[in-house]
């Protein structure tokens, strides 16, 4: 069973934050810098909320908000839905599919440890298909 730490251990995992008081076009600013679609939301070293490209459609576009001008605390999901690092990657797929969401934080102990998105479970699984396939092809030729 491949666990959230292995997968995290091949992307070497960077937490990408910003705090409760940014303002989102801030956020926005920092989700395009680094190319992702999701950003943690961070009061101090705890998870407060994670900001999604879904929540600026849904909570600033849609509602006329002023990304300038509204705090991402705001228009943030507050207290996410998280995995440990020693859960396994079948039931972050199982997360995702049922709770429709394509990002998951990863708290251990309280702490952040990363973020793993839908595309990463995606990678992740098929690298270790292409693993398994490869053994067996040298189990077969012998």
């Amino acid at each position: 069973m491949k666990t959230v730490k292995q997968l995290l251990d091949t992307k070497q995992a960077r937490i990408i934050s910003v705090s409760e008081n940014t303002s989102v076009l801030d956020a926005l600013k920092v989700m395009t810098d680094k190319n992702i679609s999701a950003v943690l939301v961070m009061k101090g070293a705890e998870l407060s909320g994670i900001f999604t490209e879904r929540d600026y459609a849904r909570k600033i576009i849609l509602q006329g908000k002023s990304s300038k001008d509204t705090l991402i605390s705001e228009a943030m999901t507050p207290h996410p839905i998280s995995i440990r690092l020693n859960d396994s990657i079948d039931k972050c797929m199982e997360l995702m599919t049922e709770k429709h969401i394509r990002h998951l934080p990863v708290v251990d102990n309280d702490e952040v440890k990363g973020m793993v998105s839908i595309g990463d479970v995606v990678k992740f699984i098929i690298a270790d298909q292409k693993q398994t396939i490869s053994h067996l092809e040298s189990y077969i030729n012998g």
